[in-house]
């Protein structure tokens, strides 16, 4: 099996919230890059369907890209749903459940800008973007007790399937952050796969519970978009992610270490 692309998107949008500014896209850039998938010929795929691909259950088309977004964003159903169906492109919305705007008494974490609403979810889901969890109130999963990890991914895709009537099988790791007692309580949710970042594109070696993402941003010009996709040189295009991320997991581990510590204590 080849190598593919699997896209990481959060906002799509002309003004977002700064907070979110540097991780969105122009809504005419997305376009844009829809247009360069469509003369490429490449094929679009959602999450779930690559996991079958990669246990080797089905085979991937020549020019294989998947679409993904996090969070959930008011400005999906607005920007990137239109386009999506003009462009019919397959894609998968993963869902921070108690960021939405009528989550009610179920709403939990802090959203960094408008957010979907539960009809609005249907609405993608209707329209054929498969729809994911990425937990509950968007924690460093990494960080919590085993409680309240297995709370935040139960939750999650409890709600999800019970507002769309159908299973929910995939899952986003807020931030990208996993560990080995994650991925296994990801798994014991009943997830089948679930997505991190990483960086770098997916194969047949990629971790089902750690499948990696690209991330496409505010800084994602036509030409690096077109290097993306094609997988040319992604050590060097995302050379700064990965010593960040590097980093991160290194002060993660500690935290983990420490918290562990104070509780045997």
């Amino acid at each position: 099996m080849t190598t593919l692309p699997i896209l990481m998107y959060h906002s799509v949008a002309a003004d977002p919230d700064p907070q979110v500014l540097d991780l969105s896209v122009h809504p005419a850039d997305f376009g844009a890059q829809l247009e360069v998938l469509r003369e490429e010929g490449f094929t679009t795929m959602t999450f779930g369907e690559v996991r079958a691909a990669l246990a080797g259950e089905t085979e991937l088309p020549a020019r294989p890209v998947v679409l993904t977004f996090d969070d959930g964003y008011a400005d999906f159903h607005r920007e990137a749903l239109p386009r999506l169906i003009a462009h019919r492109t397959s894609a998968t919305l993963f869902v921070t459940t108690g960021w939405l705007a009528d989550a009610g008494p179920f709403a939990s974490g802090r959203p960094l800008d408008d957010t979907l609403t539960w009809e609005q979810v249907g609405d993608v889901d209707a329209a054929g973007v498969e729809i994911g969890a990425h937990s509950h109130s968007h924690p460093q999963l990494d960080q919590l007790p085993g409680d309240l990890l297995r709370e935040e991914l139960t939750t999650s895709r409890e709600l999800l399937e019970e507002q769309l009537g159908h299973r929910v099988t995939s899952l986003a790791y807020p931030y990208g952050y996993s560990s080995r007692r994650v991925r296994e309580a990801a798994a014991a949710a009943g997830y089948q796969h679930a997505a991190a970042v990483a960086n770098t594109a997916a194969g047949a070696t990629s971790s089902t519970y750690a499948v990696p993402r690209l991330t496409v941003d505010r800084s994602t010009d036509l030409a690096r978009f077109r290097r993306i996709v094609a997988q040319q040189d992604l050590g060097a295009l995302y050379l700064r992610q990965r010593v960040l991320t590097a980093g991160y997991a290194a002060v993660r581990r500690s935290r983990s270490a420490a918290r562990t510590w104070c509780r045997l204590g």
